[in-house]
């Protein structure tokens, strides 16, 4: 295999390399697994509580799709163009400057990347609990006691689930150590399961609508009207935060970019590929719930019916749509569908993030150890696991959820960031190779930067304290990176 990008070596011994071994079906498996998560499952029950319109409803899930491609497209160029370890991170780097990069670094790391994979790993427990009971939130085994950040008390405790989402956190992490085939193997099949699940829920869908079946998606006494008008847009914006958060992590697959075989065709492909593959699943799994679920609910209802989509049951609507088609067993299909999705979520989410922290350890603003490559293996390991012991912290604090609500402003605006690095590259740098080039650039990319920051506002305006946590949270960076720079340079003269 060549090798793509060499960590520090020890002196007089040969450089130990990341090496290309990601091909397109494995990078395109990368985009999907990562973006396929616990998402898809849940959030569709805050969206309708929020939007109050089936019409709204469905139309969040259009735009989120639309948007997450239209990104995804745009990125390709980049990605194509500086096919390195640490993508987004080194596309932030070279348009804006060191500082930006290790902005967008800095919050993948504290929140965004192991915020998630806490997040992710504590689903996965938690639906392992429908089959071991022992695995539980109220199971607690351990209590560290707590402390408190300013006003904000945060509890250090260990409950069977944290304790089995932070053992599945530790166990894909190793995995990954051996080696990048062996990561991209269980990826594959995870994939394939998760997509197999998803496919089977829309297929039961069908078969229930085809049954003459199908539920009105509203009570007679709704208004058949949506109200159109600013205040509409306003709210669908608001809304967009679940589906935008269960389309996120694509752009994982472009931390990898070092080790993709003929990355300036492949990786703008799995972006292409991935990203409209999953997108089409999501809307048409959101038509499912529509047509076997009536939309409004009361939260005093006992049965899914009676609740619907704005009141599941733990806002779990694929459960109570599979409940509806299959009785009990549907929960319990459910369950496994959903512990196959967040396994596979973590696996691609832990191999393809490690890979920034090791850009950012070369760069010098990063502890120096985690640009170490094993030697025999030729992967990340110090950072796979640095990464896999801060997630397993934000486990215990039981603060992730929080926290990842915190920064979904600070996400958006990495990514318009990230797609205006397009328009200033192509001014500072026009004679770049760019083997494939944005498609409808510059209006696409235009549009996309432009709604997004109309969600920004929004955001600002009805998450406002919220939003302005998760800018703090970025700020935060700045002292650090001016640390991290005086002591990288410190090192290096001396």
């Amino acid at each position: 295999m060549d090798a793509t990008t060499t960590s520090t070596p020890a002196t007089g011994a040969a450089p130990v390399e990341l090496v290309k071994g990601l091909r397109l079906l494995d990078a395109t498996t990368i985009v999907m697994g990562s973006m396929i998560g616990s998402g898809i499952f849940i959030v569709a029950a805050e969206g309708a509580r929020e939007v109050a319109s089936p019409t709204l409803f469905i139309l969040t899930w259009v735009i989120s799709g639309l948007m997450t491609v239209v990104a995804a497209i745009t990125y390709g160029e980049l990605a194509a163009m500086m096919p390195h370890a640490g993508g987004q991170y080194i596309y932030l780097r070279e348009a804006f400057g060191p500082l930006s990069g290790f902005l967008y670094g800095w919050t993948l790391f504290l929140v965004i990347q192991t915020g998630t994979l806490a997040a992710v790993a504590v689903a996965f427990g938690k639906f392992l609990g429908v089959f071991a009971p022992w695995v539980s939130a109220q199971n607690r085994l351990l209590d560290f006691g707590q402390f408190s950040i300013g006003s904000h008390a945060i509890a250090l405790t260990l409950s069977s689930q944290q304790l089995i989402g932070i053992l599945v956190i530790f166990l894909l992490s190793i995995v990954n150590i051996f080696g990048l085939r062996t990561g991209a193997w269980v990826q594959n099949i995870f994939t394939v399961l998760k997509v197999g699940a998803l496919l089977g829920l829309v297929g039961l869908g069908l078969w229930w609508v085809g049954g003459s079946h199908a539920v009105p998606v509203a009570p007679p006494s709704a208004s058949a009207e949506t109200p159109w008008g600013w205040a509409a847009l306003t709210v669908v914006a608001v809304a967009l935060v679940g589906p935008l958060f269960s389309s996120d992590a694509w752009n994982n697959v472009t931390f990898t970019g070092a080790e993709v075989v003929n990355p300036k065709r492949n990786l703008p492909l799995a972006l292409l590929f991935g990203t409209v593959g999953v997108c089409c699943l999501y809307l048409a799994c959101n038509w499912v719930y529509l047509r076997v679920l009536p939309f409004f609910g009361s939260p005093r209802g006992t049965n899914p019916l009676e609740r619907g989509i704005q009141f599941a049951a733990e806002d779990r609507v694929a459960t109570a749509a599979m409940q509806v088609i299959l009785g009990n067993p549907g929960a319990w299909a459910m369950a496994a569908a959903i512990m196959i999705s967040t396994f596979g979520c973590l696996n691609g989410m832990i191999l393809a993030g490690a890979r920034v922290y090791y850009a950012m350890a070369k760069d010098g603003l990063f502890f120096s150890k985690v640009a170490r490559v094993n030697p025999k293996y030729h992967t990340p390991a110090v950072s796979l696991m640095v990464q896999a012991v801060w997630a397993a912290l934000l486990t215990l604090s039981g603060t992730y959820s929080e926290l990842l609500d915190y920064v979904i402003f600070a996400v958006v605006l990495f990514y318009i960031l990230t797609i205006a690095a397009v328009f200033r590259l192509r001014r500072t740098r026009p004679e770049a190779a760019r083997p494939y080039r944005a498609w409808g650039y510059p209006v696409l990319p235009a549009l996309y930067i432009a709604f997004a920051l109309f969600v920004e506002w929004a955001l600002l305006l009805h998450k406002t304290q919220r939003s302005l946590a998760g800018l703090g949270i970025v700020a935060l960076g700045v002292p650090v990176f001016y640390v991290w720079r005086r002591r990288s340079k410190g090192l290096a003269g001396g």
